[in-house]
């Protein structure tokens, strides 16, 4: 991980938070990389013992915070309120789900209750 180009942007939150240094190195390159989002940066939530990242997906205008965690990690929903306060309380977060096998699903989060669209 410390050879990779991109670890200088992580490598002070992963000495930080070294459980979910993995998930956060694998999610920060998947946005930048992969799905090319921009001015993309990263966020310390230190009630949650991690961080989140912020950025933007190519060609909108709009902000959006994505929380890595692991597959193996059991999230609360006091721990998911926590990170919607230290976000700021933005209409909605993303759970980037991150699997041993460096498999990223994305789950969108939205504070309430939330009817489905029909």
């Amino acid at each position: 991980m410390e050879k990779h180009p991109s670890y200088e942007a992580v490598s002070s939150y992963v000495a930080k938070y070294p459980r979910v240094a993995g998930a956060l190195f694998q999610t920060y390159n998947d946005l930048k990389l992969a799905q090319q989002w921009n001015d993309l940066e990263v966020i310390e939530l230190p009630g949650c013992s991690r961080c989140a990242l912020r950025g933007r997906r190519p060609n909108t205008e709009d902000f959006l915070s994505v929380v890595p965690c692991s597959l193996a990690e059991s999230l609360s929903t006091d721990w998911i309120r926590t990170t919607f306060r230290e976000l700021g309380s933005p209409p909605h977060v993303y759970l980037a789900i991150n699997t041993e096998d460096s498999s990223i699903v994305y789950y969108k989060i939205s504070p309430g209750i939330v009817k489905p669209p029909l």
